[in-house]
């Protein structure tokens, strides 16, 4: 069977084709930026091309963009006669979130859901390295992080968790549903802070913006990561599931391993 990554060269998609690989029997073809760019509709269907099974590793960068994108893989997945995709979506789908990625999120699952191709979704939490990156860079070394998460909370999900999910999907039939992929716990933002070591403090989204923009974070990431937090106060990021554990027979890891 030919299994085909997008994303194959990055951190989720990277280890899904390690996986892939490993599990023995398979083609596995890692796609990248160069070999299959999202906005070469012409490149993706010659690299679809005899795929049987697709992981889709989600874009970057501006959410209209990531639209075209995904709409893109989607159109040249059908027109190659992929027979299933297994997508990479969020936990927070919902038109009405004021996270900017919520709604290509959702866009992506109402096109796939509209098509002829089998799939399977994965809906993965917020990635606990991300979230402790971004409290490392709002901290600016100083030990003190200030969010305007209010009383939200997140269930942090690892990457390899992710991945491993992503390619149990890849050797399973579709299932024409989705999955909560999330970690064991879903934790308020102030005990995922002072769990990382950082002192905690409330902030306004306008505090938390000029934080960021004094930082030298570029202004779509500003807006990016003001609405992100939004969400996480609106209670959209704080579902959890025992997915990981169901697809993989491993309990998902926790906060800090």
């Amino acid at each position: 069977m030919r299994i085909a990554v997008t994303g194959g060269t990055g951190r989720v998609g990277g280890e899904v084709v390690r996986l892939l690989t490993e599990s023995g029997g398979h083609e596995v073809v890692a796609l990248s930026s160069r070999t299959a760019p999202y906005d070469d509709p012409t490149a993706l269907r010659a690299a679809l091309d005899g795929v049987q099974r697709l992981v889709f590793v989600s874009s970057d960068g501006e959410a209209a963009r990531v639209l075209v994108h995904h709409r893109n893989v989607l159109a040249a997945a059908a027109d190659s006669g992929v027979e299933h995709v297994v997508l990479l979506s969020g936990l927070d789908v919902a038109l009405d979130s004021p996270f900017c990625y919520a709604f290509t999120n959702g866009d992506t699952e109402r096109l796939l859901r509209a098509g002829d191709i089998p799939y399977s979704i994965a809906r993965a939490g917020l990635y606990t390295e991300f979230f402790l990156d971004l409290l490392r860079q709002a901290s600016a070394d100083t030990g003190e992080v200030a969010l305007p998460a209010g009383d939200g909370r997140v269930s942090l999900v690892a990457r390899d968790d992710v991945a491993r999910c992503l390619a149990a999907l890849a050797l399973r039939e579709p299932t024409n549903g989705h999955y909560d992929v999330t970690g064991p716990e879903s934790l308020p933002v102030a005990k995922v802070a002072e769990a990382a070591g950082y002192r905690y403090a409330d902030a306004s989204p306008a505090e938390f913006a000029a934080t960021l923009a004094r930082l030298g974070e570029e202004p779509w990431w500003v807006y990016a990561y003001c609405s992100m937090f939004e969400a996480i106060r609106q209670h959209r990021w704080e579902r959890t599931s025992d997915a990981v554990l169901e697809l993989t027979g491993r309990p998902a890891l926790g906060l800090l391993r």
